[in-house]
């Protein structure tokens, strides 16, 4: 993934800091808004980690704090759920204005009541997406505790919110009261996805049914069983960006994609805070290497020599269904289990180690499943040895490397 900062004007003129996440090695398909939850920023693990996994996907996310939150300009006591709405629409405008208009609004919590509100202001939106989100953005006043009396009666008061100060205003209480997710989305013609946690402690699934059946179709639900309010767990924040990619490209026009733009087969991208999580295209097909949690992975995908033993498995069995089908041999499965390990040599069994002693070692193991004769099995496990990835491990290689811009 490329990440780069950007900074647009607000309805007010006042500068919101944003992040644009994009593919690592091609332009976006499609562009989407991710808008934070209650009191968050634009670097909140659960957004970080979602937008992250649409732009894998071939998204190019904005992602950006609220007037008066993060690094935006603007004092968050003169905000109120409204702004915020504006706010979104602003992030359009300068996205059609500099790269492409969105097709497709995310939100999480009140972000999520926020993108209702907005998809119907947005002309090239064409699907949305809450994360448990309220049913009506009065739902925040519970986070207020005691102090909403004080805010009715004095008119603002501070609140403490994770641990931070926040000054809220009369305004900000008025302007909720006035708003209605379910009735905004009994009004939305464009495709919504609903994903709501049953565990939800912050707000409960019942928000998710009432703006379900508020909503006219095409509309989704998707539950996210096990998982808590703020998607703190990275697995479960992926999982949110992986489905609601899938999702939308029902209702928003993906072009096929090329061939990687590169002399290269395969692209690797690993950014600093995201520990060995690599992100990969190989070809035309997108996935993850990782490394196990025991050595401080996080065991999102295989490891570079689980891919290595992958290529020679997958170059087996194809070599001898090949061969087979050439042969006219009826082979109805081939099973090739591979692991690596470093082992010492044959002929050096006894020497002592000196840290050159052993060698990579692949150990395969072939299973075959059909009407097979001695004779045929044993051509098949000589024909395994000649697939192309096996003798390209057993050839002198080179490894060509130089810096790139």
């Amino acid at each position: 993934m490329r990440s780069s900062k950007i900074n647009f004007q607000n309805k007010s003129g006042e500068t919101l800091s944003g992040r644009l996440d994009l593919p690592a090695d091609q332009d976006p398909h499609n562009f989407a808004i991710f808008a934070h939850c209650f009191t968050c920023t634009k670097d909140f693990s659960a957004v970080r980690n979602v937008s992250k996994a649409l732009a894998n996907e071939g998204f190019g996310v904005l992602r950006f704090d609220f007037t008066g939150l993060g690094d935006s300009d603007g004092d968050f006591a003169n905000t109120n759920f409204s702004s915020n709405v504006d706010d979104l629409v602003s992030a359009a405008n300068f996205l059609a204005s500099e790269y492409k208009a969105p097709s497709l609004l995310v939100g999480h919590s009140l972000g999520g009541a926020a993108v209702i509100f907005a998809a119907a202001q947005i002309d090239s939106v064409s699907a949305l997406v809450t994360i448990g989100a309220p049913s009506n953005p009065v739902h925040v006043q519970k986070q207020l505790g005691e102090k909403l009396e004080e805010i009715r009666e004095a008119g603002e008061a501070i609140v403490t919110l994770a641990g931070r100060e926040f000054k809220f205003k009369k305004q900000f209480i008025e302007d909720l009261e006035e708003c209605s997710c379910s009735e905004a989305a009994s009004k939305l013609d464009k495709a919504l996805l609903i994903m709501h946690s049953p565990q939800d402690a912050t707000v409960s699934i019942k928000n998710a049914e009432e703006i379900y059946h508020a909503a006219r179709h095409p509309k989704s639900f998707v539950t996210l069983d096990g998982s808590e309010h703020l998607l703190i767990d990275k697995k479960n924040a992926a999982y949110v960006g992986k489905v609601v990619a899938g999702w939308a490209t029902r209702y928003i026009p993906v072009p096929a994609q090329e061939v990687i733009k590169t002399t290269h087969q395969v692209v690797a991208s690993l950014d600093d805070e995201d520990g060995f999580t690599t992100e990969m295209r190989l070809g035309n097909h997108y996935m993850k290497a990782d490394e196990p949690i025991r050595v401080g992975g996080s065991d999102y995908g295989p490891t570079p020599y689980e891919l290595l033993a992958g290529s020679l498995s997958a170059c087996t069995a194809m070599t001898i269904q090949m061969y087979a089908r050439r042969k006219e041999w009826k082979v109805d499965n081939v099973e090739v289990h591979t692991s690596y390990s470093k082992d010492y040599a044959t002929d050096c069994a006894t020497c002592v180690d000196d840290g050159s002693a052993k060698i990579d070692t692949f150990r395969r193991e072939i299973k075959l499943r059909g009407e097979l004769d001695e004779r045929q099995r044993q051509r098949l496990l000589e024909i395994a040895n000649k697939c192309p990835v096996h003798k390209t491990l057993h050839s002198e290689t080179q490894i060509l490397s130089q810096l790139i811009d």
